[in-house]
């Protein structure tokens, strides 16, 4: 049975490669460019990768692990719910698509970041579009 920091090393090690992943190969080599959801669901692994390695760093004890790993299936949930939603988007019909928003960047630029994640979570249009399979999955299906 793998140990604690063990675990801890297996999690962040996921996260940079999915990180990785990407961002080098499906933006730097396929030049795709992210929608918001994606956007939101790599800062979700960007947090997540961050409780791993603070815990691996760190080694804590009872109550601190409890802390991280409380966290760490927090952000797991919050990873599990845009990815439902990105892959709840992708299989409407084309007319039951919402609309697509101003892009992100404007937006968080113009809005509170709660208004921000509010519309990116009720009108994200654009993420509807499959830019991406590999083996019949899309980008948010094989999170």
């Amino acid at each position: 049975m793998l140990g604690y920091r063990a675990l801890n090393f297996c999690g962040l090690l996921a996260c940079v490669a999915s990180l990785l992943f990407a961002i080098i190969y499906l933006e730097g080599m396929l030049n795709l460019d992210p929608c918001p959801l994606c956007i939101l669901d790599r800062l979700v692994l960007a947090a997540l990768g961050t409780v791993f390695a603070l815990a691996l760093i760190s080694n804590p004890k009872t109550f601190l692990s409890r802390i991280y790993g409380t966290l760490a299936i927090a952000f797991s949930l919050a990873g599990v719910g845009l990815a439902g939603r990105h892959v709840w988007l992708q299989g409407l019909p084309a007319d039951q698509v919402p609309e697509c928003g101003p892009d992100l960047y404007f937006m968080l630029e113009t809005l509170p970041v709660i208004e921000v994640a509010k519309k990116v979570l009720t009108a994200s249009g654009s993420c509807a579009e499959v830019q991406w399979t590999f083996a019949g999955l899309t980008i948010p299906q094989r999170h």
